[in-house]
């Protein structure tokens, strides 16, 4: 089953918890907090502007992106949790080298 964002929305899959702290302590997933970053599944048309005009994404499938932690809504399709939030909900592209 396919997911298709309505407008300026986008569907948002989080990174995996990091299992480990930075000093190796081992964190159960129930203690640690979720992730603020995680890949773009999928992408709306774009915005609609107040002159009826669409603004396109800036967004892609397949970016990673950072987002704040209480944003957007979370749904589960066929057992994978996925956030479905606002474009502007986006802080920030991870460019990957």
């Amino acid at each position: 089953m396919n997911i298709r964002p309505l407008q300026d929305r986008v569907v948002l899959k989080r990174d995996d918890p990091q299992q480990r702290s930075p000093g190796g302590i081992l964190i159960p997933a129930t203690a640690g907090e979720k992730p603020t970053e995680g890949r773009v599944v999928a992408v709306g048309q774009g915005k609609v502007l107040a002159n009826g005009k669409v603004r396109p994404s800036d967004l892609k499938a397949g970016d990673r992106v950072l987002f704040g932690k209480y944003s957007g809504t979370e749904v589960k399709l066929n057992g994978e949790e996925l956030i479905v939030a606002r474009e502007e909900d986006i802080m920030a592209v991870v460019e990957e080298a």
